[in-house]
């Protein structure tokens, strides 16, 4: 039996976020006169000191967001491209044939601080001081460790003492991990912060400063650190060490921009997503596939039927099957894909027994090109050391993650952010800024003439994937969660839950999730797992043994141990806001009034 909870409701505001920090700071910015914007950007500044093991300063920011103005979504793209020196022939000569998942060779030009500055200038209200002094006080003072981050310190401890000194030097206390609940302080980074400040200071007017403080970073003194660390070599996880290819200039010839979001209707619902640069499109094409098995889909007392979790289970494979054949920072061609008459081709291809085969389609008649190494990468195991990977293992456990932040304010202004990349345990700290690189290069195959194919100046296709739902047109929900692959799986989950259950947003967020390991991961090794379906146990035992004898490979994560969904909405007839935010592990965190 599945127990409902009520969902947070108001009219001023509403904040939903992975931390408590964040979303006390987002509410903190709506009470002190600010949109939703400026809390959002408040908020993302403040995960990067609180949750640093899932997001950092050199991180990326893809967002979605519409404005009181302006009802169409828009796409932030704060995600930076590989550097100019990153060529397929560069790896081959160091004998790669994948792109390593941490160290300084995956790193892509760092993307989170323009994305959020631009954002900031154009849409919101508060100077880059008001929204940026709470994450230098928490930088400075200190914060907590939540058990993750020990966790992953620890994981990571002897490659920090062994090769990466200055990670040992702002994460190791007396050369050990530090126990959960220490106050961990980086000055470091509150001095980088405030030094952009003062650089932006230095002029007068709002807008003229966030822009000279975008120029700081990608011009001034962060890109130098940059480019001179760069060039050091260190260990990843390939057992050697190399050294990095980003440089100033790279920095320099980068800024966010804005983009027009994927907007697919679903009768009186369309869902909102960012582009195939992303996986995004992947939940899109799920809901399509499984709108052709509408009547088949139930749920009994809040929980999915075994069918139900079954058929999402096989749409969502034939979707990420597209997504490795055609997805990328290249020509997609989306509204084939998108199409009814492929759709219903695709849709075909379900049974009642689970598929253990890798199988995308051809839009338009062009067959399509999967990767060479796929095969040798089945079932392969990541090994241990530098980590980079920021998702849950097959089972549950937590290597690392996202982050993702929601909030919509009472003007209407709405805006659902996923950032990550530049975890504490993937790069070496650049111990002049007290933050390091990011590590999504990783994301890239090698082989050439893939939509996905390394490229200097091209985004790697990324699995970072926020969401909006309009209802009659009106921008009505914003969600996303962290989780790698399992974001668009994830989501198609909550999705559910809401549209065709009924539950409101808590008790979507609280019902039981699932996804499907059975095709390519995004992060290093690369492995994937034909059958393998992983659920929450409180799907109950005879929704696990039926989908076991439709063939699936079911692997119980626990009752409460997948997905870190966050939610916010606006009724347009009323002006009522709602929030919700996920309940496992006890972090996230929903505020408003």
């Amino acid at each position: 039996m599945f127990t409902t909870r009520p969902e947070l409701s108001g009219t001023h505001g509403m904040v939903a976020s992975t931390h408590w920090l964040a979303s006390a700071t987002g509410m903190a910015v709506l009470e002190n006169g600010g949109n939703a914007f400026d809390a959002a950007v408040a908020a993302g500044f403040v995960l990067q000191v609180a949750e640093p093991h899932l997001n950092g300063p050199a991180g990326q920011v893809p967002a979605i967001f519409v404005t009181a103005t302006d009802r169409t979504p828009r796409v932030l793209a704060g995600q930076g491209v590989s550097p100019a020196a990153a060529t397929p022939e560069h790896f081959a000569d160091l004998g790669l044939d994948l792109i390593p998942g941490s160290g300084l060779l995956p790193g892509t030009v760092p993307g989170a601080w323009d994305g959020w500055l631009l954002l900031l200038r154009d849409h919101g209200t508060k100077s880059l001081r008001d929204v940026l002094k709470y994450a230098i006080s928490y930088a400075q003072h200190g914060v907590p460790l939540v058990d993750r981050v020990s966790a992953t310190i620890e994981t990571v401890s002897e490659l920090f003492k062994n090769h990466w000194k200055s990670s040992a030097d702002l994460w190791l206390v007396d050369g050990k991990p530090p126990a959960p609940g220490t106050l961990h302080r980086n000055p470091t980074l509150a001095g980088t912060w405030e030094r952009l400040l003062s650089e932006a200071e230095a002029v007068t007017g709002r807008e003229a400063q966030i822009d000279a403080a975008r120029r700081a970073w990608s011009h001034g003194f962060v890109a130098e650190y940059v480019d001179t660390f760069s060039k050091q070599a260190f260990r990843d996880d390939s057992g050697r060490d190399h050294a990095g290819l980003i440089t100033g200039q790279d920095m320099a010839n980068w800024e966010a921009t804005y983009e027009d979001a994927l907007i697919t209707d679903l009768g009186d619902w369309s869902v909102v997503k960012l582009g195939p640069w992303t996986q995004g499109p992947a939940l899109t094409q799920q809901l399509l596939l499984l709108d052709g098995f509408r009547d088949e889909l139930s749920y009994v007392d809040g929980l999915p039927t075994a069918r139900t979790v079954h058929l999402a289970t096989e749409c969502a494979k034939l979707a990420f099957a597209d997504r490795e054949a055609w997805y990328g920072d290249s020509d997609v061609p989306m509204d084939a894909l998108l199409s009814a008459e492929y759709t219903a081709q695709r849709r075909a291809l379900i049974t009642d027994e689970a598929s253990a085969e890798l199988r995308p389609g051809s839009p338009g008649g062009v067959a399509p090109k999967l990767p060479a190494i796929l095969e040798r990468l089945r079932g392969l195991q990541a090994g241990s050391g530098a980590t980079g990977e920021p998702t849950v293992g097959p089972t549950g456990e937590t290597r690392g993650d996202t982050v993702h932040i929601d909030v919509v304010d009472a003007a209407g202004n709405m805006i659902s952010a996923t950032p990550s990349g530049g975890w504490l345990q993937s790069s070496p700290t650049i111990p002049e800024l007290g933050f390091c690189l990011d590590s999504r290069g990783q994301m890239f195959w090698l082989e050439q003439g893939l939509p996905n194919s390394l490229a200097p100046g091209k985004r790697p296709r990324i699995t970072l994937s926020p969401s909006m739902a309009l209802r009659g047109g009106e921008p009505t929900i914003a969600f996303g969660t962290p989780g790698g692959d399992q974001q668009d799986q994830w989501q198609l989950c909550f999705w559910l839950a809401h549209t065709l259950a009924g539950l409101n947003l808590q008790e979507s967020i609280d019902a039981p999730n699932w996804h499907t390991t059975a095709f390519p991961s995004s992060f290093y090794p690369r492995s994937w797992t034909p059958r393998e379906l992983v659920v929450e146990s409180r799907l109950g035992k005879s929704t696990m043994d039926e989908l076991g004898e439709r063939g699936h490979s079911v692997v119980d994560a626990g009752e409460w141990a997948l997905g870190r969904l966050s939610a916010v909405s606006r009724d347009p007839a009323t002006g009522i806001l709602r929030a919700a935010a996920n309940p496992r592990g006890m972090q996230g965190y929903a505020v408003g009034r």
